[in-house]
C-alpha cells in the first residue's frame, strides 16, 4: 500500500458534508449514566475520506467548521490522517458542531445521540459558501443524505452537486437517512431525488424499508432505476449491488486522466473512467446483479461501519476491481472498524486484503474476524 499523495496533485475523491467532534462513553449505558466521555471526530463523509487516505488514495475533505478551538482540532485531525484540508472553509460567526452518543447500534432503541450542531457552521454551506472548483477535477465526488437535512442552504448546494453537467465526478451518494435530522417529512422526497441523481448509491435495506417502503433488493432497484451502480447493504447478510450492463464504456473525461493502464493510487492495474456523463430518464438496460456475504465479525463497535463499506467500495472502484471484489472489499473495511471501540480504523493492507477478497466462495463463507485481524501477521479464524 503507497502513503497518501501530496495534496497540490489532483484528488482521486472529493467528500464533502459535516464533520463534528464526537464525544465518545466511557462505559455503556444511558448518556444519563455515563460519567465521562473521550474526544474524537465524526461525520460519515469525513470518516470515508480518512479510510481513503489511509488505503493510499488521494483524498481531498470540503466542509466547513468554526473559527474555535474545535474546528482546529477537526481540520488538524482529519488532515493528519493524510487528507487534503485546504479547501475547508473557517466561519468567524458559527460554531464547530459537536455530538455525544452511547456506543449501540444506530438500530436498536438503546441507541443515544445528542446533536449541537443546529445553526453551525456546516450548516452554512451553500452554492455560494461551497465554491465548485473545489470538487471539480475529482474521478468521484461522495457525498451523503445527511447534508441535505441540514438546512435550505445545504439541500441547494447538494442539488447543485449533483445535476447532470459535462465533466461531472462520478457521484456517489450514500443515503444514510437520519430520521432525527429530519423534522418536515420530506426526507423520502428529497433522498430520492437525490439518489436518483447519482451514479452509484449506498442503501441499507432498513433505511429504504423506512423511506420508501421496500426494503427487498429488487424492490429497491424498482425504485431507484437511474443509478449506474446500486449496492444495498443487508447488515450480517451482505449486500447486493445492481450493475447496469455497459455502463461508464462512453463517459467522457474532463481535465488531466492516468496515464493509460495504471491506478492511480497504486500504478498497478487498470484506471477505470470514473466520469459521468449527462444522463436522464430511468435505465432500460439489463442489469448485472451480484451479491456477496458477510464475513462473520466479532463487533467491537458497530458505528461506522457504513462509511467504512463506502470507503472499501468506492477504493476498489478506483482500482478498476470487479464487482464481487469491489463489494468484499467493502466488508472488509467495515470489518476492520466493527472490531475497534471508534468510528475510524486502519483498513488492512493492500495486499492482505486483496488476499481475502480472492478467497473462493466456500473459504470466503468460513471467514471468522475479529479484533486485531487486520495485520499481515494475524490469524484469520474458520470455524
Amino acid at each position: 500500500m503507497s502513503g497518501p499523495a501530496p495534496v497540490d496533485a489532483a484528488p482521486d475523491v472529493v467528500c464533502l458534508g459535516e464533520s463534528m467532534v464526537t464525544f465518545l462513553p466511557s462505559l455503556p449505558g444511558r448518556l444519563a449514566d455515563v460519567p465521562s466521555f473521550t474526544r474524537a471526530i465524526g461525520g460519515a463523509e469525513s470518516n470515508v475520506a480518512c479510510s481513503l487516505a489511509a488505503a493510499g488514495h488521494r483524498v481531498r475533505w470540503v466542509g466547513r467548521v468554526g473559527r474555535d478551538g474545535f474546528g482546529d482540532h477537526l481540520v488538524d485531525t482529519i488532515g493528519g490522517h493524510g487528507v487534503d484540508v485546504t479547501a475547508v472553509g473557517r466561519d468567524p460567526h458559527r460554531p464547530t458542531g459537536v455530538y455525544f452518543r452511547t456506543d449501540e447500534d444506530r438500530a436498536t432503541d438503546a441507541h443515544e445521540v445528542v446533536y449541537y450542531r443546529a445553526g453551525s457552521a456546516a450548516s452554512a454551506m451553500s452554492p455560494a459558501t461551497v465554491p465548485y472548483d473545489s470538487v471539480a477535477g475529482a474521478r468521484i465526488l461522495h457525498v451523503t443524505g445527511i447534508t441535505a437535512a441540514l438546512s435550505a442552504d445545504c439541500l441547494a448546494l447538494m442539488r447543485e452537486l449533483t445535476a447532470p453537467r459535462p465533466g461531472r465526478p462520478l457521484v456517489s451518494f450514500d443515503v444514510n437517512h437520519r430520521p432525527g435530522l429530519w423534522r418536515d417529512g420530506s426526507a423520502p422526497s428529497v433522498l430520492l431525488d437525490l439518489a436518483r441523481r447519482a451514479d452509484v448509491v449506498f442503501v441499507g435495506a432498513d433505511e429504504a424499508e423506512r423511506l420508501w417502503g421496500v426494503g427487498d433488493p429488487a424492490a429497491i432497484r424498482a425504485v431507484l432505476a437511474e443509478p449506474a451502480v446500486l449496492v444495498v447493504k443487508r447488515g450480517a447478510e451482505g449486500a447486493v449491488a445492481f450493475e447496469r450492463c455497459g455502463v461508464g464504456k462512453e463517459a467522457p473525461r474532463s481535465g488531466p486522466a492516468p496515464a493509460p493502464g495504471t491506478d492511480s493510487a497504486s500504478g498497478h492495474g487498470p484506471a477505470p473512467d470514473t466520469r459521468s456523463a449527462p444522463r436522464s430518464g430511468p435505465a432500460t438496460d439489463t442489469d448485472t446483479v451480484t451479491r456477496t456475504p458477510a464475513p462473520r465479525v466479532t463487533v467491537v463497535s458497530p458505528v461506522g461501519a457504513g462509511d467504512a463499506f463506502a470507503a472499501g467500495f468506492l477504493s476498489a472502484t478506483l482500482r478498476g476491481l470487479g464487482m464481487t471484489a469491489r463489494l468484499r472489499h467493502g466488508h472488509l473495511v467495515a470489518a476492520a472498524v466493527l472490531t475497534v471501540p471508534g468510528d475510524l480504523a486502519a483498513p488492512p493492507r493492500r495486499g492482505h486484503a486483496d488476499r481475502l477478497a480472492a478467497l473462493d466462495d466456500a473459504a470466503w463463507g468460513t471467514l471468522h474476524l475479529g479484533p486485531g485481524w487486520t495485520g499481515d501477521d494475524q490469524e484469520v479464524r474458520t470455524p
